[in-house]
């Protein structure tokens, strides 16, 4: 009888996954996700500093604001440190979904929190709170998409499906700072008192909407397959520790995943946090104009990721990531001195630029090359450890170094020569790191 159970999981397990409800499911995800997680940034650049921290200066305030932003950035190790433990024991698809739950209850949320003028500081403290909260869910979700996609593609095509996920990023800065971009126009008064807190509200649908299309994919078959290995070992996943055997046996490779993100997480938040602040208080634009030029790039850059996914399943991961590590390092500089010009242009071509190609070459490749870099059973924990540590490192550090050095050298070259040298940093990770299938059959 115990031979029924048996061949009903061989079953499952040899049946052929639905490719294009498992890139929906990541990709829809992922928007969501990134969709609450941006919102809080644009709304630190535009208004947080006037309602949640008004008894500072200006500019402080926005430092203010910026370090608020920072808290949900360096809560995201965290995250990934969680939830990687339990999807590397329990699996996956449950991770996911109780992400994207934390995500949507801590954006509602913020939507609903009352002002400094209401209860003063706690205001401040409740927002910090919250943008925790949606650290730690932002620092399990990513990981687990990527993986997702990953392990149900195809071998030809890692880098692609891996990158769909990604995909989802920009498809949360279009929603994010598109909404925005509509509440913004709504007279002064009305914005800062109601307008700002429509897009966290309107999450909830978008959360609704990405639970009903996650229930209905299937759970990883790579990790599926290490269940079945380790139940026919009489060794069961729950007697592992992630951590403790990713940092023993795979610490090189956990440290070559933190240099190889770093530089492209750190633009990408520099651009969707600082530039507009930036544009707005010392180059005189527009909030619209600034937001716009993120539009475009974000638009763009929703078909780039996937381009980049299939030529690094054509030449290897590895190249592809690398070279693009190195071409953010001959070009950072050229983009910032463009992005500080002064012209409305010139900022809106640097953006786009930074965000369509140098940031679209870099993030592409990495669900399969960083997947590579570790065993089935600890993948869920070094992709969202690695990814994280990152994210907290450079994003979140990113709109608060970048306001520093403008502050000092009143000038945004020096943002221009740290991004540069990221770049190096993130090439030469992604040259020292494993290569794919893909990298040793091109050579």
């Amino acid at each position: 009888m115990d031979a029924i159970p048996a061949l009903q999981s061989a079953a499952r397990s040899h049946k052929k996954p639905n490719l294009f409800r498992v890139a929906v499911a990541t990709v829809i995800g992922t928007a969501v996700e990134a969709f609450d997680f941006l919102a809080y940034g644009t709304a630190a650049a535009l208004v947080f500093n006037k309602i949640f921290f008004p008894q500072f200066d200006p500019v402080t305030g926005t430092l203010a604001a910026f370090g608020a932003f920072a808290s949900g950035m360096l809560a995201r190790p965290i995250g990934g440190i969680l939830f990687g433990h339990f999807g590397d024991r329990i699996g996956r698809k449950s991770m996911l979904t109780l992400s994207l739950l934390l995500m949507g209850l801590c954006t509602v949320l913020i939507g609903l929190l009352p002002t400094y003028e209401q209860i003063g500081i706690s205001a401040a403290v409740l927002l910090v709170v919250l943008r925790i909260g949606q650290g730690l869910s932002f620092g399990g979700e990513m990981g687990g998409a990527m993986l997702m996609a990953v392990e149900h593609a195809p071998p030809k095509w890692k880098a692609f499906f891996g990158s769909l996920p990604l995909v989802g990023a920009p498809l949360g800065i279009l929603l994010s700072v598109g909404s925005f971009a509509l509440v913004t126009r709504l007279p002064e008064a009305d914005f800062l008192s109601w307008g700002w807190r429509l897009p966290f509200l309107a999450s909830a649908v978008l959360i609704v909407v990405g639970l009903f299309i996650r229930h209905g994919i299937d759970e990883s078959p790579e990790f599926e397959q290490v269940k079945r290995e380790r139940a026919q070992a009489r060794q069961p996943l729950a007697d592992k520790m992630p951590l403790r055997e990713l940092l023993r046996a795979h610490g090189k490779s956990l440290l070559l995943c933190i240099g190889c993100k770093i530089a492209e997480v750190t633009l990408i938040y520099t651009f969707l946090v600082f530039s507009v602040s930036y544009a707005v208080s010392k180059l005189g634009f527009s909030r619209a104009d600034a937001l716009h030029a993120l539009l475009y790039g974000a638009g763009v850059l929703m078909f780039t990721i996937p381009l980049f996914g299939v030529l690094a399943d054509r030449i290897g991961a590895r190249r592809v990531c690398g070279w693009g590590g190195m071409l953010l390092g001959l070009m950072a500089i050229p983009i910032f001195l463009a992005v500080g010009s002064g012209s409305l242009v010139a900022y809106s071509l640097a953006v786009f630029v930074a965000m369509a190609l140098n940031y679209a070459i870099m993030i592409a490749p990495q669900s399969s090359l960083y997947s590579a870099q570790f065993p089935p059973e600890l993948r869920y924990s070094g992709l969202s450890i690695g990814v994280q540590f990152s994210a907290a490192i450079g994003g979140g550090l990113a709109p608060l170094i970048s306001a520093t050095l403008v502050q000092k050298f009143d000038s945004i070259l020096p943002v221009g020569v740290y991004l540069a040298f990221l770049g190096i940093v993130a090439g030469t990770s992604a040259f020292l790191m494993k290569p794919t299938a893909q990298d040793l059959r091109r050579g």
